[in-house]
């Protein structure tokens, strides 16, 4: 009997339910399944993690393989389509990090010192509310002016004129401290 037959008898029980030959399947095939996930997969340490969703996913799709292949091929095209999903995933995840760290590049310092967070907070408390809760969102939070409109439940020229009167009032009172 050839390992290809001990596999497929492997299968056999494990698709009748037999947990115990699914488990002598995964002994039996899990070192090429984690050596051809190193070798490809984009993050190597994720390797064993993708090797054990592999199998996961091999034992609730049993019924998937139909013997036209081998069960090695059809575990290792299980892994292949996981390694491949997660480098789509580490990709759009460097992508989304690249764009971060450049739009804080761009991004003014924060305030350096505690009499300027302090000076900062005072201003602020001498805006009324709405012009806080605009400013707030707008300028701290980083909301449009139209997310923030929906937020606050105003007109978006209501918010577009509390931030505008908001920022002169801050940038007044921080530029007239000694």
């Amino acid at each position: 009997m050839t390992s290809d037959d001990d596999d497929a008898a492997l299968m056999a029980e494990a698709r009748a339910g037999s947990r115990l030959a699914f488990s002598r399947l995964i002994d039996r095939r899990q070192q090429a399944v984690r050596a051809f996930l190193r070798r490809v997969a984009a993050d190597r340490e994720d390797a064993d993690d993708l090797a054990q969703e592999t199998f996961v996913t091999a034992w609730a799709r049993l019924s998937s393989w139909n013997g036209r292949s081998s069960v090695r091929a059809w575990l290792l095209g299980i892994a292949w389509r996981k390694a491949r999903s997660a480098g789509r995933s580490l990709f759009r995840r460097m992508a989304r990090d690249r764009a971060w760290a450049d739009a804080e590049a761009l991004r003014p310092p924060p305030f350096s010192d505690h009499d300027d967070r302090l000076a900062l907070k005072a201003a602020m408390e001498r805006l009324n509310l709405q012009e806080r809760a605009a400013v707030a969102l707008c300028l701290a939070e980083d909301y449009s002016h139209a997310e923030a409109a929906a937020i606050l439940d105003l007109p978006l020229g209501t918010v577009k004129s509390q931030v505008q009167r908001g920022r002169a009032k801050l940038l007044e009172a921080m530029e007239a401290r000694p």
